[in-house]
């Protein structure tokens, strides 16, 4: 299943425990070698013991929200407009079409799709009272659609979408400057830059040699294709670049104002840090058998969001999900056994329990002072 694909209750824990397995590989990988490695006594982090999530911000808006709808359907968010707020799919009780509805206390249905057309939901994003997203069928292909959060009229904006490329990241489809913007696959190695009226009109598209991403809006950033990440930031407005400080045998990727860079130690373990994209204010997040779990870096600028592996995460799929709050230099504890993270909006989501029995759990960090 591609990345930004809508998935059902099974489908989302089986990538959570495939998440999991990826970790060896993904050490390996930066080791640029084959490497077996062992969890180290207590997988413990360097810093001590991380501060609960109670104790370190215990005004931060957030919500238990149940696994299924009062239909008995599987609900599958994709975007939270608040901790209690969610965009997100259930099929119909028949089964027979999938459904894109918001939840709130009650569910509003955007859109319904029938299930023989092999359809998906992807990339759900919001600015205002504007709702955009990009829908696929078999026989529709990939197509822009909006809906008006105040009125509840819904459109189609575009079916010139060309070859979108989806990352699972908040970026993947941007509201900005009255226009929705998105990146796709061009001739011969290039990357276009992709942008509609949110009222509709012509695309326009806008060629950038080599492959990039929206890191933020107007940024771009290269490394999507590359072991060792990225090089260069790009603001499409006024074309500036800026050079990222590289480091050898290391995974870097960033967001306008802070990079994250993955390696590993001198035992062979991995370890996290964020810098500034010239290299300086660096700072070691996380160590040992800490991972990288969402594809945004630093969000909003104050957070960098990781797992910790224990002996028990190939069995469940799940790990310990944690946050370093970069003004204050901590680690907190958000969930001691999650699965099915994302990023979204300014609010982080997870599960906790198995594939029989779960609940959903969203945090607002905007809601973090």
């Amino acid at each position: 299943m591609g990345p930004g694909s809508t998935e059902e209750a099974s489908g989302a824990y089986q990538y959570g425990v495939e998440r999991v397995r990826a970790y060896a590989g993904l050490i390996s990988a930066l080791a640029a070698g084959s490497l077996l490695l062992a969890l180290p006594p207590a997988a413990q982090g360097k810093t001590g013991a991380p501060a609960p999530l109670s104790v370190a911000w215990p005004t931060a808006s957030k919500a238990a929200l149940p696994a299924t709808l009062p239909d008995k359907t599987p609900y599958e968010p994709t975007l939270f407009l608040d901790a209690n707020t969610s965009v997100g799919t259930a099929p119909t009780p028949d089964n027979k079409s999938l459904r894109l509805l918001i939840r709130t206390k009650t569910e509003k249905v955007l859109r319904t799709l029938p299930s023989t057309a092999n359809p998906s939901f992807q990339s759900v994003t919001v600015a205002g009272g504007t709702l955009g997203w990009f829908e696929r069928t078999d026989k529709g292909g990939l197509q822009l659609w909006t809906a008006d959060l105040k009125t509840g009229a819904v459109r189609q904006v575009t079916a010139d979408t060309g070859l979108a490329r989806f990352y699972r990241s908040d970026n993947d489809l941007v509201i900005a400057d009255g226009r929705f913007r998105w990146v796709a696959s061009g001739p011969r190695d290039t990357t276009e830059v992709r942008s509609v009226a949110l009222a509709g009109g012509p695309v326009e598209v806008r060629p950038e040699p080599g492959s990039w991403r929206f890191t933020g809006w107007p940024w771009l950033v290269d490394g999507a294709t590359s072991t060792t990440g990225a090089t260069t930031l790009r603001n499409v407005v006024t074309g500036q670049d800026v050079k990222v400080k590289t480091t050898r045998k290391a995974a870097t990727d960033c967001s306008p104002t802070w990079c994250q860079v993955v390696s590993l130690d001198e035992d062979g373990f991995s370890r996290i840090e964020l810098m500034r994209p010239d290299g300086s204010a660096r700072v070691d997040v996380a160590g040992d058998t800490a991972n990288t779990e969402i594809v945004d870096v630093a969000p909003l600028g104050k957070f960098e969001i990781f797992v910790r592996i224990d002996a028990n995460s190939e069995l469940t799929g799940n790990a310990e999900l944690l946050m370093y709050e970069i003004a204050t230099h901590r680690t907190v504890q958000v969930s001691p056994d999650a699965g099915q993270i994302a990023y979204r909006n300014g609010v982080l989501s997870w599960s906790t329990g198995n594939l029989e029995t779960f609940v959903r759990h969203s945090l607002d960090l905007r809601t973090i002072h």
